[in-house]
């Protein structure tokens, strides 16, 4: 087992922007793990209909 290690991780979310509304996309997690514990979110991102990357920082999750 390492000490360090650096795992990407994909999961589905809600998203909501205002002028998209929802949106449900599968989110890329890059995390950083100490011993098998996450430690810190290094970058998330999710990928378009039409195959851009984007970062999560422009859409909103929803309650």
């Amino acid at each position: 087992m390492k000490v360090i290690s650096v795992q990407r991780n994909s999961k589905y979310e809600n998203r909501f922007h205002p002028n998209m509304g929802r949106l449900r996309t599968k989110v890329v997690y890059i995390r950083r793990y100490f011993l098998g514990l996450p430690v810190q979110t290094l970058h998330k991102y999710r990928k378009t209909y039409y195959g851009e990357v984007k970062s999560c920082e422009d859409c909103v999750l929803s309650a």
